[in-house]
């Protein structure tokens, strides 16, 4: 086999972030009776929550902010949006999302089929992921993939991000293997991609919505069974 060891991302790529988002964030919506404190529709507040946290999760990325400052401020803004300045409602929205979450299990098509798959073939699969520890592990556990994996990767525990190469590194050292004999999947050409390019490690992007513009992958997917025919 060319590819000696798998690594993958989660979030986006098996595990369906955008679906186990979106169902924690209604169950927030309807618990707290949102609607009668001025948020008028579900989708209004789906569309605020969604635009703070892609936002607060580049900076803290790039370094401009901690974890505690990602983790209360999206919802504080988003309620501001709705001039809502309640800071008990604030806070207790923030910890039942991180709550909920990670018990949420919808992952992508075949997702598990194709663990299986590469699992028969004796891959030592991995994960690198940018969540934090405990919710990454939860996840995982609870949509039933965490047995896949030698090693479980997290930023949290790396104390380095995708796409530096400090946190593939240590992934690799934790796999005892090499980036030339190691293999990327991810759906995020900038972290995912073109991380593992720094490093020496070919890479799967698997994002059909969007297609690879200024930098071209070493294998572009647009389901996961098509790793079948790569691996």
């Amino acid at each position: 086999m060319k590819y000696k060891h798998l690594f993958f991302d989660l979030d986006h790529t098996l595990w369906d972030f955008e679906t186990n988002e979106q169902e924690t964030l209604l169950e927030l919506y309807n618990r707290h009776g949102l609607e009668s404190r001025g948020i008028p529709s579900f989708e209004a507040f789906s569309v605020s929550y969604v635009d703070h946290n892609e936002r607060l999760w580049d900076r803290f990325r790039k370094g401009f902010i901690t974890r505690r400052e990602l983790r209360d401020k999206r919802f504080r803004l988003t309620l501001i949006d709705f001039k809502i300045g309640d800071e008990k409602l604030t806070q207790k929205i923030s910890e039942e999302f991180l709550e909920i979450l990670p018990y949420k299990k919808a992952l992508f098509p075949e997702a598990k089929e194709t663990l299986e798959y590469l699992a028969a073939k004796e891959y030592p699969m991995h994960m690198i992921t940018n969540g934090f520890e405990e919710t990454q592990l939860l996840k995982m556990k609870n949509a039933g993939i965490d047995h896949y994996f030698t090693h479980i990767v997290t930023s949290e525990v790396a104390g380095s991000l995708k796409p530096y190469r400090e946190i593939f590194d240590y992934a690799i050292g934790k796999a005892n293997t090499s980036a030339t004999e190691s293999i990327m999947i991810g759906d995020a050409m900038e972290l995912d991609i073109k991380g593992a390019h720094g490093v020496g490690m070919d890479q799967v992007y698997f994002n059909p919505a969007k297609p690879p513009v200024d930098f071209q992958p070493t294998y572009v997917i647009g389901h996961l069974r098509e790793l079948r025919n790569i691996l």
